[in-house]
């Protein structure tokens, strides 16, 4: 790329910081006139009840894990809409509230219910006369049953009717059984209530979906933020007047006027001015892009200190921005669901419990039992089938492990992506930002012959510079500071646009050029070993004579060599996709020793990478930190977003690199093994006691005077809860730094 200094280019981080401060006053005004610019938004499935931008990138439910938590979890299966105009982040802070409120609730209502069972009476010793006792615990208990139980309740009418029983329809089938049994003790029949059970059972499991629907919190924005990148209006000249305008506004074909430092509303061509350009949150080109007459330009790039006059191309649904929303939009519609491993196993015990129960409740009475006591078996088998523990199996570990991740700089955003890390084989690596630091520095400073030394040529070569703000300047006068060299002042500054800038130092006529001013005017040059596609060259002229070069390259993060090394040791495949050079991806991809590279790659040729790696097999990871990388974050099995880069891939990644160190990829993958392998040990410890309670339940061993009673049951389940929450608190020690 020509190097001019013609105009100030603000470097990548200025970019970002700028995108930041005026997202969120921007956000709200943009979406609407973004909306207004979009009128066809049925077609793209961009309607509010099916967009799913507010949703986790995984599919169209939230979760109250990260996994595809299914709307009667909740049991608001139609409060997953956008209702009255909320958007989805409100709504998931609504359903947490209301799983708070149900859980104290039910948790209070609890207390006089197993004060008043006499199995708690019997088991701590002591004796309460409460008259009416019976009803006044059937009482509260139903405002528990019908109140705390609701979600429960109708999360098995949904999962009954879509023929997949889980967890829901396991707490629902526990919860009436010893519900309408309990309720016929109250009135009547022989035996004993289970009302502290079902007490008990629906404060443990509403405390289990409230902490993991807390610890997920955050549904995804990612579509909002792209939209925001936008400005919500433009300059439009008409008649020979500037009027300022909504972009939902503009008509192809209009004449805009980009002034120095805003973003360029729209994608076009330039008719008249002459600017550098950030584009590398859009494109991923790590170097701000020259446009002059005829070039085109991208909407939500940020124009530098020069003013453009662009006549309109492209707006709405056919603008670049808008067709990566699309690619994004399409990759979270299409993302696969895992289930969740307490699901499944829900799923196994309900049929288990059902049938233990039925089989139980016909042999007794086939062997001649009372239907009383065949009735109370039945019934402790099937409550002591559904375990307290495995309600907080998973919770806790998410909890737990969501916290000290985020402790160690990594934040989670979808559950089942980063449990699912354990399985990665393949990982693409953006560059600018993500495995270069995305800003440029000095790599070489060389003179020709014996005329002037390093540290002078640099020194002059600075005097000039201190005039501009464009990348190159600031990247030669960190430089100069670093070396401890004082600059000196400098007089007749001037820009050569297109070719750089010339200016007087202590009488001396200095030029810092570009290689076309070279090439314009046919100056000798000694061969030398500029690699011009993978550096910036700038010429450094005395008095008409080049007197030697310097060379600015994004920088390899220190610690990218060692996140790949890690990566290679555990057998995880890891290319460079990036929309710079083949000179500069293959010069990074050998610098790391990676597995391979691709050079110039547009967005939608990282999301089709990404897919064509999944269809051979390979479980994929993308790590990005541009907007050209949130198609492939998407798409990806796990996006690994980087917390330097912008927002939007901030918000369509799985989980966020807080401190930008490639080294916490290797980490979070060790993590997410010893994750899952947490989670599998609890849902052991949870559901392995019913191989020994389930049959000592039924009365196998009735004959030899061995059978486990409701009270028995309860302790069990109440150890197996109390090995699951010691068990997930060891998950802290198990992140690796």
């Amino acid at each position: 790329m020509d190097h001019s200094h013609h105009h100030d280019h603000r470097p990548k981080e200025k970019a970002n910081d700028q995108v930041n401060r005026t997202r969120d006053h921007l956000a709200e005004k943009t979406l609407h006139a973004h909306e207004q610019a979009i009128p066809d938004k049925e077609k793209l499935g961009d309607t509010p009840k099916d967009r799913p931008a507010a949703h986790p990138r995984h599919g169209a439910h939230p979760t109250h894990q990260g996994h595809d938590m299914p709307a009667d979890h909740s049991g608001h299966g139609d409060m997953h809409e956008e209702h009255g105009g909320h958007s989805h982040g409100d709504h998931h802070r609504m359903m947490i509230q209301d799983f708070k409120r149900r859980f104290w609730i039910s948790l209070i209502l609890s207390i006089p219910v197993i004060l008043l069972s006499p199995m708690v009476q019997h088991i701590l010793g002591f004796e309460l006369e409460v008259p009416y006792a019976g009803y006044i615990a059937f009482g509260l208990s139903s405002v528990i049953y019908f109140y705390g139980g609701w979600p429960f309740l109708t999360g098995l009418v949904e999962e009954v009717k879509k023929g997949s029983p889980g967890m829901m329809t396991l707490i629902g089938v526990a919860i009436t059984v010893a519900y309408v049994y309990s309720t016929a003790v109250a009135f009547g029949l022989e035996g004993m209530d289970f009302f502290w059970e079902l007490a008990t059972l629906i404060v443990v499991m509403l405390l289990g979906h409230w902490i993991e629907m807390k610890s997920v919190l955050g549904a995804s924005k990612a579509l909002e933020l792209l939209v925001s990148m936008m400005p919500a209006t433009a300059h439009v000249i008409r008649g020979g007047q500037i009027l300022q305008i909504p972009i939902g506004e503009l008509q192809k074909g209009d004449v805009i006027l980009v002034k120095p430092g805003e973003k360029v509303p729209a994608d076009g061509l330039v008719t008249q001015g002459e600017s550098y350009l950030n584009e590398s949150m859009l494109t991923g080109e790590s170097k701000p892009v020259q446009k002059t007459g005829g070039d085109k330009v991208i909407g939500g790039s940020i124009n530098g200190n020069g003013s453009l006059q662009v006549q309109v191309e492209h707006t709405g649904e056919e603008s670049y921005l808008k067709k990566v929303i699309n690619l994004v939009q399409g990759a979270q519609k299409t993302k696969s669901e895992t289930q969740r491993l307490a699901d499944r196993a829900a799923k196994w015990l309900t049929y288990v419990a059902l049938s233990a129960g039925f089989i139980t409740f016909a042999a007794w009475l086939i062997a001649g039992a009372e239907l009383d006591f065949a009735l109370e078996r039945m019934v402790t088998v099937m409550v002591i089938s559904c375990p307290h523990a495995l309600g907080l199996a998973i919770p806790l570990v998410v909890a737990i492990s969501t916290a000290v991740s985020a402790k160690n700089g990594l934040l989670i955003r979808n559950r089942t992506a980063f449990e699912n890390s354990r399985n990665i084989t393949t990982i693409l690596f953006d560059k600018t930002g993500t495995l270069t630091q995305g800003s440029h520095a000095v790599a070489q400073v060389v003179t020709f012959g014996e005329g002037i030394s390093k540290q002078e040529m640099l020194r002059l070569a600075a005097g000039v510079e201190q005039n501009s703000e464009h990348y190159i300047a600031l990247g030669i006068l960190k430089k100069a500071k670093e070396e401890g060299i004082t600059v000196p002042p400098s007089q007749s500054f001037n820009y050569l646009p297109g070719k750089g800038l010339e200016g007087q130092v202590e009488g001396k006529d200095i030029k810092v050029v570009g290689p076309t001013y070279i090439k314009e005017y046919t100056i000798a040059v000694p061969a030398n070993a500029a690699e011009e596609g993978v550096e910036t060259v700038v010429y450094v002229m005395i008095e008409g004579q080049v007197v030697g070069y310097i060379t600015l390259r994004d920088q390899i993060r220190p610690e990218s060599a060692e996140a790949i090394r890690v990566l290679k040791e555990n057998g995880i495949k890891n290319l460079l996709i990036t929309g710079d050079n083949e000179r500069v991806a293959k010069s990074v991809s050998q610098a790391l020793g990676m597995d391979g590279y691709m050079a110039n790659v547009l967005p939608h040729e990282k999301l089709e990478k990404a897919k064509e790696l999944q269809a051979k097999g390979e479980f994929v990871a993308m790590t990005g930190d541009g907007v050209n990388d949130a198609p492939a974050l998407a798409q990806a099995d796990v996006g690994i977003a980087v917390g330097s880069g912008t927002d939007v891939a901030a918000e369509t990644a799985d989980i966020i690199l807080v401190n930008s160190n490639p080294q916490d990829i290797a980490s979070l993958i060790l993590f997410g093994k010893a994750t899952y392998r947490k989670m599998i040990q609890n849902l052991i410890w949870a559901t392995g006691y019913n191989i020994i309670a389930l049959p000592l339940a039924a009365g196998v061993l009735y004959q030899q005077g061995i059978m486990i009673s409701p009270a028995v049951g309860a302790a069990l389940m109440s150890l197996s809860t109390i090995i699951v929450a010691i068990n997930a608190q060891l998950l802290k020690r198990q992140i690796k730094r």
